[in-house]
């Protein structure tokens, strides 16, 4: 195995995903799943099938959970439920420990910030229409939804395309601007799933893992495959585009865990802080 890349430059884009990372969604999305499962006489979801469905569009993660759970109700039924328990829960989302000021630090030091969450944009105005100061951080075409029509579809994580087009909408502004684009390996990618890890090394740029520990306790002493993006389910596919970091080994330093947001090291991506 080679020794991990050290000679990064620094960052300049970091990329965010936002349901488990920024936000604690993903505890409501359980809570909404298990709601309907129970009525069903289902057991609550497990993580080992909770993990196939984080970071996915809403079509896909629902094709996979119907698949194990074997509901007897149609698609339609279960979405119309699902939508309604939504309607009732996202609007008391929390930021999770560490992000406030984890993004007001990098957007004053001039670190450009893009959003690219699967979330719908239906689901992403219940989920943040009260967090408005949070989000203010991300401008608006700046931020990329599991919906947008210019990802195609079938195209949602593990797929690099949604971070491709977040570092796109960041050149755009900075070309607007007359400043120099940013490259794939001065973009760092957050995120809390798996796929979307996958999704982030795909893209060819550096990556932040940071589960839930539920999650966590799933991939326990596989920690390095998933950062190494090893783990997914799309393998080598035909005519994908040969980025920076390929092929992602494991330990080949793109990547890294962190328990919490709250301890994340600014220096050790050449971003300096102002105090």
């Amino acid at each position: 195995m080679a020794p991990p890349k050290t000679d990064f430059p620094p960052i300049r884009a970091c990329l965010f995903d936002m349901d488990g990372l920024l936000i604690d969604s993903e505890d409501i999305y359980s809570l909404v799943t298990d709601t309907i499962l129970s009525n069903y006489s289902r057991p609550p979801l497990p993580w080992h099938i909770k993990a196939q469905l984080q970071g996915r569009p809403g079509h896909a993660s629902d094709a996979i959970l119907q698949s194990w759970a074997k509901l007897p109700i149609s698609p339609s039924e279960f979405a119309a439920q699902s939508d309604a328990l939504k309607e009732k829960h996202f609007p008391s989302t929390k930021p999770l420990p560490g992000v406030p000021a984890l993004l007001t630090s990098l957007k004053k030091v001039g670190v450009q910030l893009a959003l690219a969450t699967s979330s719908n944009k239906r689901n992403f105005g219940l989920k943040t229409a009260h967090l408005e100061e949070l989000f203010r951080c991300f401008q608006t075409e700046k931020r990329v939804l599991g919906d947008d029509e210019r990802i195609e579809q079938g195209r949602g994580k593990p797929a690099p395309d949604i971070y491709l087009l977040a570092m796109e909408m960041v050149n755009v502004g900075l070309r607007r601007i007359g400043e120099k684009e940013v490259r794939r390996e001065e973009c760092l990618v957050f995120e809390d799933s798996v796929p979307g890890i996958e999704a982030g090394r795909r893209a060819g740029m550096r990556v932040v893992w940071c589960p839930h520990p539920g999650l966590a306790k799933e991939f326990k002493g596989r920690e390095e495959l998933v950062l190494a993006g090893q783990l997914g389910e799309r393998g080598v596919v035909d005519g994908e585009e040969v980025v920076p970091g390929w092929p992602r080994e494991v330990g080949d330093g793109w990547g890294e865990r962190l328990e919490s947001l709250e301890h994340f090291d600014y220096s050790k991506y050449g971003i300096k802080v102002v105090a």
